[in-house]
């Protein structure tokens, strides 16, 4: 597969970017060799400037669960733009956004937009604190929530990725209230609030991780964290930046019945502009300033171009049984990878919840961090670049979900596992 223009660009881009790229998830270095440069896209279809079409797994990291460049969405991006990018002052969409994103996720009384799913993390830790005037918060092993200071603890994403998981330049002062413990274990977490009575504030937690692969709540788990911060006085806090609006209408808490206290959004939101949002129980936001004592801002928080990109995605999901589709491709997928593994003799472990995924190369199951740090990272590389070379793009590192979007058709599917068939009988 011919690259020239691609390596030239990634030449150039080293000249003035750190390390060539914007976000270190999108470099190559932990599967080797170099990331190619994409100028269109559409539907499930990536095309690189060297001209190779690729069926793409990543859209855009989660936000394009519609696929790429959804005629409803550019329409609308057109039809917001003319009117001005930014106003600094209320517009009417951020007031319809509010109004749908309420409507979609019954936990979520108010809410409140922000420009990224970190920013969304950060306020809802900081609001957490602020509410219940305590400072510890607890989170998970793998479980990336934003590049905040004091979030970068044990994290998974990039960060995992590149082995710095607690990055430099983050005092140990600033995450001395964080407590990390395994995802999935009860009484890990029931011994921490034994240990430390009237001092935690809440838990974050990805419902189902999806920074370091994907693996899902045990039967129970989420129950139990409902249940030990309601008894403890502390507050549940979901991000659901990828799980969102994709893994049913009102997210993962819709899919696993749970009733968070705060809710952080992104990617979907955003139908591919940068968007963020948090929300809760109205008591909870209304300590928000300019109400309440805990501030929190941002300049282009509710950008008009951004709002309407976003209201275009999601009232496109909520009108075209996205959902059912998203289910039975994935479905799909699961059962065609799986099968193509047995029949390669390669062990993987297929973890799928709706339209995300990850294949690990083990013989054992996934439930948390330490098992698919047990992954063959080396016949993932080996895999990666083999689809790579076959026109299937999967996310650069063993370490992040898959993306199916409704634009992803069963012959798209289809080729995907007969791509996967070969490559693995390879590695």
């Amino acid at each position: 597969m011919n690259r020239e223009r691609s390596e030239k660009l990634f030449a150039e881009a080293l000249k003035y970017i750190p390390g060539g790229v914007n976000s270190p998830v999108r470099a190559f270095r932990a599967v080797g060799g170099q990331p190619f440069f994409v100028n269109r896209a559409k539907g499930c279809k990536v095309w690189d400037v060297d001209g190779n079409e690729l069926i793409d797994y990543v859209g855009t990291w989660g936000p394009a669960i519609l696929g790429h460049a959804h005629p409803s969405i550019i329409s609308a991006v057109k039809a917001a733009a003319e009117l001005g990018t930014s106003f600094g002052i209320p517009n009417p969409h951020e007031v319809t956004m509010a109004r749908l994103i309420c409507g979609l996720v019954p936990s979520v009384q108010k809410v409140r937009m922000t420009n990224s799913g970190t920013e969304a993390c950060m306020s809802a830790i900081r609001l957490a604190r602020g509410f219940t005037r305590r400072d510890k918060i607890i989170k998970f092993d793998g479980c990336y929530h934003g590049h905040a200071d004091s979030l970068l603890v044990r994290a998974g994403s990039g960060a995992l990725t590149f082995g710095h998981p607690d990055s430099a330049g983050v005092p140990a002062s600033f995450t001395q209230h964080t407590i990390v413990l395994p995802y999935n274990d009860v009484a890990a977490v029931q011994a921490c609030f034994a240990a430390n009575p009237d001092a935690i504030a809440g838990i974050i937690i990805e419902p189902v991780p999806g920074n370091a692969g994907l693996y899902l709540p045990k039967p129970g788990y989420l129950e139990a964290l409902r249940e030990i911060t309601r008894t403890n006085g502390a507050l549940l806090i979901f991000d659901e930046v990828m799980t969102g609006f994709r893994l049913a209408r009102g997210g993962a808490q819709e899919r696993f019945k749970i009733t968070p206290d705060l809710s952080c959004f992104g990617k979907v939101i955003g139908g591919g502009l940068p968007v963020g949002a948090f929300g809760g129980r109205a008591e909870i936001m209304d300590y928000l300033a300019p109400l309440g004592p805990v501030y929190q801002a941002g300049t282009l928080s509710g950008n008009p171009v951004a709002m309407a990109a976003g209201l275009a995605n999601l009232e496109e999901l909520q009108a075209s049984g996205a959902y059912e589709k998203l289910e039975a491709a994935g479905a799909q997928l699961e059962a065609g990878m799986k099968d193509a593994a047995r029949a390669a003799g390669v062990p993987v472990q297929f973890n799928r919840c709706g339209s995300m995924f990850c294949g690990y190369f083990t013989s054992e199951p996934v439930h948390n961090l330490a098992d698919a740090m047990k992954s063959d990272r080396e016949r993932f590389k080996k895999f990666f670049h083999g689809m790579l070379d076959a026109g299937v793009y999967l996310a650069p590192s063993q370490f992040e979900a898959g993306f199916i979007s409704t634009a992803h058709t069963t012959a798209d599917i289809e080729a995907t596992i007969q791509a996967a068939a070969k490559v693995l009988r390879t590695v």
